[in-house]
């Protein structure tokens, strides 16, 4: 559909409408009496979440790329139906194709003034099952509200079981990583993917002084990134998820990456909600799995003054 048919069929007055995005590409203009929010029908990316009265909740890179065929840097990349590489074939997409594939809108509905949502759709063809050849139905549920809601549906539609894995590869913007810590995973094994998987225990919160690249185990715990440096905790809470991604390129990488500003890695962070190494799901012939992740933002305690 184009953005008048769009429109026509889903806007919602005074809270939900469609435009051309950067490039042309189509997104959804979401803004309600709690908050404003942005998603863009390539890759079912999410580019913006703004409470009123506070600071942008999304990182976005300055520098990201908004091209049908390349995945937008920043937002909530959707990481489906596998984690990082492919598992046996290295000329697949990285994270998978969901987010650099078109979807389709299913539904929108507006609650009230302060709630409104937008369920996306997409569903296998002969251009997926090239890829991924497995029949699906994966349905993508985002309430806005002073909080963020995304639920992530895969739904199997064939005959054969399947596994699954996927990430709601969340970008928070903070407002400095050298006063940023995240708390709710200590005493969690994770999988550092810079020393070769090795399986090692986070011993308090995370501080981030280097490049990171971690996938946490058998978690299921709300994790809080406490920022200092704009007084605000971003409250990330989830379920159907029992792996947890914390990653920051820090400098060299962030240098080597194309759509990646030089200093970005000071002022974002990700607190990803995953089914990642052993945390990845078999989804049996008519049965689904859902993971859904909750951010909602609130007041850092008031600094002492001495």
């Amino acid at each position: 559909m184009n953005t008048e048919e769009l429109n026509q069929q889903f806007a919602i007055r005074d809270q939900l409408r469609f435009e051309a995005g950067v490039n042309g590409l189509t997104r959804a203009v979401i803004h309600n009496d709690a908050s404003s929010a942005e998603v863009y029908l390539h890759g079912g990316h999410i580019t913006a979440f703004h409470p009123h009265g506070q600071s942008p909740v999304l990182w976005m890179s300055n520098l990201a790329q908004f091209k049908p065929d390349k995945a937008i840097r920043g937002g909530v990349p959707i990481v489906w139906p596998w984690f990082g590489a492919h598992p046996t074939d290295s000329t697949k997409p990285q994270h998978g194709f969901a987010r650099i594939s078109e979807w389709n809108v299913a539904e929108s509905s507006a609650p009230s003034n302060t709630e409104s949502r937008l369920q996306l759709r997409m569903n296998s063809s002969p251009e997926t099952e090239a890829l991924w050849p497995h029949q699906f139905e994966l349905s993508y549920t985002i309430t806005v509200t002073e909080s963020l809601s995304l639920k992530l549906t895969t739904r199997n539609t064939g005959t054969d079981a399947f596994e699954v894995g996927c990430a709601l590869h969340s970008y928070f913007a903070i407002g400095d990583i050298a006063r940023t810590t995240i708390t709710g995973l200590d005493g969690r094994s994770y999988l550092d993917q810079l020393d070769g998987m090795q399986n090692k225990l986070q011993s308090g919160a995370v501080i981030i002084g280097d490049e990171v690249d971690r996938i946490y185990r058998d978690t299921e715990d709300e994790c809080v990134v406490h920022d200092k440096a704009i007084d605000r905790d971003i409250h990330v809470a989830k379920s159907g998820s029992r792996s947890t991604v914390v990653w920051n390129p820090w400098i060299s990488k962030a240098q080597r990456m194309s759509d990646f500003p030089d200093d970005g890695y000071r002022t974002m962070i990700c607190v990803e909600t995953t089914n990642a190494a052993e945390d990845i799901r078999t989804v049996n012939p008519g049965e689904s799995h859902s993971i859904v992740q909750m951010i909602s933002c609130h007041s850092s305690p008031s600094k002492t003054v001495n």
